[in-house]
């Protein structure tokens, strides 16, 4: 501990007594080395230099000096802050001119099953043209039923036009069928796909809404105009290569002694698919993929996995359907 600090003052501070003797030396022009040395305060501020015709004497530093001295390491902070904070300024500025809006109006992350479904209702409730949704997956519970069209028959007596991709499996369903059969034919359009993109719903083509996880327990609102743009020209694409709802499926090629599902499976499987994968990839439970597999394994006589992938590449099983 230094002797600044016993007389009970910080290190930058100067008590009674050195102020003092300071003075004296002032008045004096000078003041003994033994008397000084009592008070070291004085000597760590340099406000007492040597006598150079004397040892046992110090010679007073002018205030003006010994005040700039002491003024130099606050000026130097002070000068530091300003410059730390002219960059941070000059840092930001920059940064905002980059950013049209703040983006958490552009995009956002909803958490929780019903703070997403309030913000699908609210945009809902705002949509005046379209609604598109994507809707991976085969089973429809009647609870999700009864939500579904809670949500959207208010929007159908605007005169708004519904567009839904479901997976083919979905067809086979009683749930969507009922979903269906209450919503009137001429605003609402449905087609389904072999394989679908996750979760999404696009809104008057102004915001979109996604999985922001892959147990879907959260979710992304996204409003930024050309992300939500380039989602819609997706959904066009996937729209365009969907089969109508009333049309027939795609069947298998003709002569092929398998279904157009078991064709789909056998196309995943060489694709390297686990029956998890496959099974998610066509929106069926895995328990009804692996059904088909042993189905595969059977008409080709396969007595292995390993083997049914080999012969399901050299029998042609996998070409596309026409």
């Amino acid at each position: 501990m230094t002797a600044s600090h016993e007389r009970g003052h910080g290190a930058d501070e100067l008590c009674d007594e050195a102020i003092g003797l300071y003075t004296q030396a002032l008045a004096q022009g000078r003041i003994s080395r033994t008397a000084a040395g009592e008070v070291p305060c004085l000597a760590e501020h340099a406000l007492l230099t040597a006598d150079p015709r004397d040892d046992a004497w110090l010679r007073p530093v002018p205030p003006t000096a010994a005040l700039a001295r002491l003024l130099h390491p606050l000026a130097r902070d002070i000068l530091d802050q300003v410059r730390t904070a002219d960059l941070l300024a000059r840092t930001l500025n920059t940064l905002s001119a980059l950013a049209d809006e703040p983006p958490d109006l552009a995009i956002r992350v909803v958490a929780g099953q019903s703070a997403i479904q309030a913000a699908i209702d609210a945009d809902l409730r705002e949509a005046s043209d379209e609604v598109l949704t994507v809707q991976p997956g085969s089973t429809r519970s009647p609870e999700i039923i009864r939500v579904a069209l809670a949500s959207t028959l208010p929007i159908v007596k605007r005169n708004v036009r519904l567009r839904h991709i479901y997976q083919h499996s979905a067809r086979y369903g009683s749930g969507l069928k009922g979903y269906l059969a209450q919503l009137p034919g001429d605003l609402l359009q449905v087609r389904t796909t072999e394989r679908a993109i996750d979760r999404l719903m696009i809104f008057d083509r102004k915001v979109a809404y996604l999985p922001a996880n892959p147990d879907r327990s959260a979710a992304l609102e996204i409003r930024h105009p050309a992300l939500v743009r380039y989602l819609a020209q997706l959904y066009d694409v996937l729209w365009a290569l969907s089969t109508p709802f009333d049309d027939p499926l795609p069947t298998a090629l003709p002569g092929a002694p398998v279904t157009a599902v078991q064709q789909s499976i056998a196309r995943l499987l060489i694709d390297g698919c686990t029956d998890q994968a496959a099974a998610e990839k066509l929106g069926i439970s895995v328990r009804t993929c692996r059904a088909h597999i042993a189905k595969l394994m059977h008409t080709l006589n396969a007595t292995s996995r390993t083997h049914l992938g080999a012969l399901l590449i050299h029998s042609g099983l996998a070409e596309p359907t026409r």
